[in-house]
């Protein structure tokens, strides 16, 4: 049988196709941009027929609507990562947050502690070897398909074909769905003045030849911005977006000096426009890697003048770290701030450094301001990353270096880069912590 025979032998509906998912299975879904839409939908029009189908995955870009309180009885989430989709289901009790590392999760389908009964994903069409790529996204989705009693493919011919390990060959493939679609895209933000001052300060601790993991959004964006002065960089990270496509063309990213994977901008999963999703398409440049290999501490440690840089919530005056909750309210997910903070401290040059970068204040709903440098974490706050694994702390007011200094050092780097409002409540607290006035120090 040819490729395009075998390929035409699993064709059918999306409504035939998510009628094969029985109530009680546990549905694996794609990460992010490679969630399947179409049969997402079709699950929802046929949500009479299930009951206590549990979703698993990390971010959404979806709506989310098979969450709405009108379908709790049919379905609930059980996953590692809470976005817009998913907070409300889990704060009000219905659905569960699963604690784990990105480099984890992976292994977690592996081994079975949390079933894979389906797996809905978005693929390419198959190209002529039958391969049908992710294209967007591989962290954990590739061993999910691996590890799946079933899966059902939303092939989609606006699905970039990515090198790397984000592939399934269509034999694997139980039912496909052609849909044809734009890929879910994620504009850049806007990035204000604060985060311009807060990029700046970034961008000075990135040396030439640097390899870089950033995170999501108006912070990361801003720094990429401020690369451009920046000589032979490389990219191993968890995510990437928009903002290499420039830096490639000027040359600025490049990979040659990298430790492994040399030439190669090696992410996990994409997130941005069709301006990224083109760049990438056959692209011998970019490799998509499976989390277990890109976040693995191990692996990351590997690269030489290895930076991390990710945001937080808070940070308390010892320097640990919440990213992930408000509170007991838990507002996204553990991801792979760790994974690249453990990596880059244990870097075999020595050189790596990992960077906590935020506002020094966040707005409230009543538009009062709250600072992100307090004194104790919020009760019931996670601590995404210990107070032993933060070389730097950066606000607009500057930069903090925590790294092997005292607790009293410590506080007062944090305090002098905390927003004016709130410095003397701090100093009050450190003078209460460390019987020591701080205006002589």
């Amino acid at each position: 049988m040819t490729i395009k025979e075998l390929y035409n032998s699993k064709l059918c509906p999306a409504s035939e196709a998510v009628g094969h998912i029985k109530s009680g299975d546990y549905v694996v879904v794609a990460h992010a941009c490679a969630e399947p839409p179409v049969l997402i939908d079709a699950m929802v029009e046929n949500y009479a027929a299930y009951e206590d189908v549990k979703f698993i995955h990390m971010v959404s870009q979806g709506e989310g609507k098979q969450y709405r309180p009108e379908y709790r009885k049919h379905f609930k989430y059980e996953g590692f990562f809470l976005g817009a989709g998913t907070r409300e289901t889990v704060a009000c009790g219905h659905s569960n947050f699963i604690p784990a590392y990105l480099h984890q999760v992976p292994d977690v389908f592996r081994t079975g502690a949390v079933p894979c009964d389906v797996c809905i994903v978005m693929l390419s069409r198959p190209d002529s070897r039958g391969r049908c790529f992710i294209g967007v996204s591989c962290d954990y989705t590739v061993q999910a398909m691996r590890s799946a009693k079933i899966i059902i493919a939303e092939c989609n011919d606006f699905v970039p074909r990515t090198p790397g390990e984000d592939y399934i060959h269509v034999d694997e493939l139980d039912y496909i769905v052609e849909t044809s679609h734009e890929v879910k895209e994620l504009p850049p933000p806007a990035i204000t003045e604060t985060e311009y001052r807060i990029a700046e300060h970034c961008a000075s601790l990135v040396r030439d030849g640097a390899t870089l993991q950033l995170g999501i959004g108006a912070i990361p964006n801003a720094v990429m911005g401020l690369m451009k002065e920046k000589k032979d960089l490389g990219i191993h990270s968890e995510m990437i977006s928009d903002w290499v496509v420039d830096l490639v063309g000027s040359g600025v990213i490049n990979g040659s000096r990298k430790s492994i994977n040399k030439n190669k901008i090696v992410a996990t999963f994409m997130m941005g426009t069709k301006k990224l999703y083109d760049f990438a398409d056959n692209n011998k440049m970019i490799e998509l890697r499976t989390s277990d290999y890109v976040n693995n501490p191990a692996v990351v440690a590997k690269n030489s003048n290895m930076v991390s840089i990710n945001g937080a919530m808070e940070v308390d005056l010892m320097g640990q770290v919440s990213a992930e909750s408000i509170g007991l309210r838990q507002f996204s997910g553990i991801g792979g701030q760790l994974d690249f903070f453990r990596g880059v401290a244990m870097s075999a040059d020595g050189k790596g450094i990992g960077i906590v970068a935020m506002p020094s204040v966040a707005a409230a709903k009543d538009g009062t301001k709250i600072s992100k440098i307090v004194p104790f974490l919020r009760e019931g706050s996670a601590v995404t990353t210990p107070r032993t694994d933060v070389d730097y702390v950066v606000t607009e007011y500057g930069i903090a270096h925590l790294k092997w200094h005292t607790l009293k050092d410590r506080a007062k780097a944090l305090i002098k880069i905390a927003h004016p409002d709130f410095r003397d409540e701090l100093k009050a607290e450190y003078e209460k912590r460390f019987c020591e006035i701080f205006s002589t120090i």
